[in-house]
C-alpha cells in the first residue's frame, strides 16, 4: 500500500473537528431551550421558541426571533379611542350648539346691515303694515255692506289718511295760534323761577345767574354753523319723511286691496316642507299684529285724553297739542310715557310755575298707572302679553338699529315672532305625534298639509 498523501490527512481531521464543533452547538442549542426566559413588559416567565436565541438576540445566522405572545391571564391593553369618543358630552353639544348660533348671529347681523340700509324703505313698509291691520276690519265691514273690494279699499284707505293730515293740521295750527302766549309765558316762568333760585337754600347769587345766561348766549354765537347745519340736516329728515310717507301710503292702499295675493306669493317662496307650518302661523300673526295695533290705538286714546283734560283744567297752555303729542309717543311701549309726560311737566313749569307742574305731574303718573294695570291688560289681554323686560331690551334694541320708528315697531315685531314661534312648536310637536301614532298603526304618515289625506284644524298658539 502506497503512502496516504499529507492533504487528505489534514481534510480529514479538519472535517472531524468540525463535526465535533456541529454535535457542540446543537447540544448547547437543546440546552438552551429548556431555560426559562422573562417575557418583555409583563414579569411573567416565558420558554424560549426551540431552536432560537434569547429575544431580540441575533442568531449565528443574523436572523431575529418573534417576541412570544403574553399569556391569557396577563392583562389587556386597551386600544386608543376615536378622538370624537374622547371628547366630553357636554363640551360637543356646546360645540354643535356654538357653531349653529355664530351662524344665525352673521345671518342677523347681515340681515340688519341690510334693513340699515334700506331702512327708509323698512320702515315704510312696517308702517303701512301697522296702518293696515288697523284699517282692515273696516275694508271687512264694507264689503259685507256690499261694497265691492276697490270701492271699499278706497274709501277706508281716503278717510284714514284724511283723519291722519287733520289730525297733523290741528296741532300745528295750535303750536302756531298760540305760540306767542306761550313765549310770553315762558319769558314770565323763566323769570319766576330766577326769582325762586334766588330766594331758594342754595345760596345762588344773581351773577351767577347771568354769568350762566351769558354763557348760553356765547355759546349759540359760536356754533352758528353747527346750527345752520342741524337746521340743513333738519331739512333733508322733512324730506326722508315726506319720502317715506307716500311710500307708506301706497303700500297700504295695495296691502289693503292684495294683501291676501301678496301672502300666497309669499308662501311660494317658503320650501315645501315648511309651507303647511308658515301658512298656519300668518294668520295667527295677523291676528296677533292687528289686536296690538287696535288695543294700543284705543289705549294711547284714553291716555291722551285724560291727560289732555288734566292740562286744560290746569290752565296749562297748548293742552290740545300736548294731548297729541301724547298720543303719538304712546306707540312707544314705556319710553314714550315718560318722554311725553316730561315735556307736559316741563310746559307747566316754565309756563304756570311749580305747583302746577307737580300737578300735572300727579296727573301724568295717575293715568299711566291706570293704563299700565288695567287698560292694557284688559285690551290687549294675552294675544300680545310681552314681558316688560322684554319691552324695554326690544325698544332699546330697535332705537339703537332704526332710531325712533324702530323703538315704534320693535314691540309688535316681538308679539309676532312669539305667535309664530309659539305656533310653529305646537304644528311640530303635533306633527311627531301624528307620525308617531302612524308608525305604530301601520298606517300612511301624515302628508304636507298635516293629515293623510284632507286639511286638518292645526293647533291654535297660545
Amino acid at each position: 500500500m502506497s503512502k496516504v498523501p499529507g492533504w487528505l490527512g489534514r481534510l480529514g481531521t479538519g472535517l472531524s473537528r468540525m463535526g465535533q464543533r456541529l454535535e457542540e452547538r446543537r447540544a448547547r442549542a437543546e440546552a438552551e431551550a429548556d431555560v426559562p426566559v422573562v417575557a418583555s413588559g409583563t414579569g411573567v416567565p416565558a420558554r424560549r421558541p426551540s431552536g432560537g436565541a434569547a429575544p431580540g438576540a441575533e442568531g449565528a445566522d443574523g436572523g431575529r426571533d418573534i417576541v412570544p405572545a403574553p399569556p391569557a391571564y396577563a392583562p389587556a391593553v386597551a386600544a386608543r379611542p376615536d378622538p370624537a369618543d374622547a371628547v366630553p358630552w357636554g363640551v360637543r353639544v356646546a360645540a354643535e350648539a356654538g357653531w349653529r348660533l355664530l351662524v344665525l348671529a352673521g345671518t342677523l347681523w347681515v340681515l340688519m346691515k341690510v334693513i340699515s340700509t334700506v331702512r327708509l324703505v323698512a320702515l315704510a313698509f312696517v308702517a303701512a303694515l301697522l296702518i293696515t291691520a288697523l284699517l282692515q276690519p273696516t275694508v271687512g265691514r264694507l264689503r259685507r255692506l256690499g261694497l265691492p273690494r276697490g270701492l271699499a279699499t278706497v274709501v277706508t284707505a281716503v278717510l284714514g289718511f284724511v283723519v291722519m293730515g287733520l289730525v297733523g293740521w290741528f296741532v300745528v295750527w295750535q303750536v302756531m295760534d298760540n305760540l306767542n302766549n306761550v313765549s310770553a309765558r315762558v319769558r314770565d316762568g323763566i323769570e319766576e323761577l330766577k326769582r325762586w333760585a334766588l330766594d331758594s337754600p342754595f345760596h345762588v347769587t344773581e351773577s351767577q345767574i347771568n354769568d350762566i345766561a351769558q354763557s348760553l348766549s356765547d355759546t349759540i354765537g359760536t356754533n352758528t354753523e353747527e346750527i345752520t347745519s342741524a337746521g340743513l340736516t333738519g331739512v333733508t329728515v322733512m324730506v326722508e319723511v315726506m319720502t317715506g310717507t307716500l311710500l307708506a301710503m301706497f303700500s297700504t292702499l295695495f296691502l289693503l286691496y292684495d294683501g291676501k295675493k301678496v301672502w300666497q306669493w309669499f308662501l311660494t317662496l317658503v320650501p315645501a316642507q315648511a309651507r303647511p307650518g308658515v301658512a298656519g302661523a300668518g294668520p295667527r300673526a295677523w291676528r296677533t299684529l292687528t289686536a296690538y295695533v287696535r288695543g294700543t290705538v284705543v289705549v294711547a286714546l284714553i291716555d291722551a285724553v285724560f291727560i289732555g283734560l288734566g292740562i286744560y283744567f290746569l290752565d296749562v297752555p297748548l293742552a290740545v297739542p300736548l294731548g297729541v303729542f301724547v298720543f303719538l309717543f304712546s306707540f312707544i311701549p314705556l319710553v314714550g310715557a315718560v318722554i311725553s309726560g316730561a315735556l307736559a311737566v316741563v310746559v307747566a313749569l316754565v309756563t304756570n310755575g311749580v305747583f302746577t307742574a307737580l300737578m300735572v305731574l300727579v296727573v301724568v303718573l295717575a293715568v299711566q298707572q291706570i293704563e299700565g294695570h288695567v287698560l292694557q291688560p284688559f285690551i290687549l289681554g294675552r294675544a300680545v302679553r310681552v314681558h316688560p323686560l322684554a319691552v324695554v331690551l326690544t325698544v332699546s334694541a330697535g332705537g339703537l338699529v332704526a332710531g325712533l320708528g324702530g323703538a315704534v315697531v320693535a314691540v309688535p315685531l316681538v308679539a309676532v315672532t312669539n305667535t309664530v314661534v309659539g305656533y310653529l312648536r305646537v304644528y311640530g310637536e303635533e306633527q311627531a305625534l301624528r307620525r308617531l301614532a302612524a308608525a305604530h298603526t301601520g298606517t300612511a304618515p301624515p302628508g304636507p298639509g298635516g293629515g293623510t289625506g284632507g286639511g286638518h284644524e292645526r293647533p291654535e298658539a297660545e
